[in-house]
Order: C-alpha cells, then sequence, then structure tokens
C-alpha cells in the first residue's frame, strides 16, 4: 500500500508552483537554455514561456534572467525551487507516518 500526493501552490485559484514548474526550473538551471530545457521536459517553448510569465506574475518575483545567449535561475527562483523540495519532503515524512499507521490498523489480525 502507498499514499500518492500532489503538492502545488495555488493563488487566487490559479497555479503558482507544482510538479510541472519545479522540472521546468530545474532543466533551465540545468541546461542554461529555454530551449534546451523544453526538449528536457517535453513541452513546448510557448507553454514554459507562459507558464514561467505567469508564476513570476502571480508570485511579483523574477525566477529566470538572461544568462549569456541563454537564461538561468534567480537567487530567489532557486530558493523557491529548494523550498519546494523541502516542502515535499515535509509531507512524504508526514505521509509516511501516517500510512504506518494505517497499515498496522489494516493488518492487525
Amino acid at each position: 500500500m502507498d499514499i500518492r500526493q500532489k503538492i502545488w501552490l495555488e493563488k487566487d485559484g490559479h497555479v503558482v508552483f507544482g510538479k510541472g514548474r519545479e522540472e521546468l526550473l530545474r532543466a533551465i538551471d540545468e541546461c542554461k537554455s529555454l530551449s534546451a530545457a523544453v526538449k528536457k521536459v517535453g513541452i513546448s517553448y510557448r507553454g514554459a514561456w507562459g507558464r514561467l510569465k505567469a508564476s513570476e506574475e502571480r508570485l511579483n518575483i523574477k525566477l529566470v534572467e538572461p544568462y549569456g545567449k541563454g537564461m538561468c535561475l534567480t537567487a530567489k527562483g532557486k530558493a523557491l525551487l529548494e523550498e519546494y523540495d523541502q516542502m515535499v519532503k515535509d509531507m512524504d515524512s508526514v505521509l509516511n507516518k501516517s500510512i504506518a499507521r494505517f497499515r498496522q490498523i489494516a493488518e492487525s489480525k
């Protein structure tokens, strides 16, 4: 038995950040280019750019900035990514404790 969960953040009913944006930011950080990042994660350039701009507007911070002929994460973009990672780890810890208790009840005779 496993617990499955997805975490995303919304503002006024619109996605601000979640797994897709996390994967996109990681790819940008690694590739230093939006073009290379979208190929890596398998989404369109236009879709990626739209998600980045929407998140930046909703958060009122810059997530990416020019880097030579490419793009890199801003300090706040990196900090947001790290905080999202910690949030996922924290939730996994809580859920693992819950599933252990659930299993105890379900598997007891």
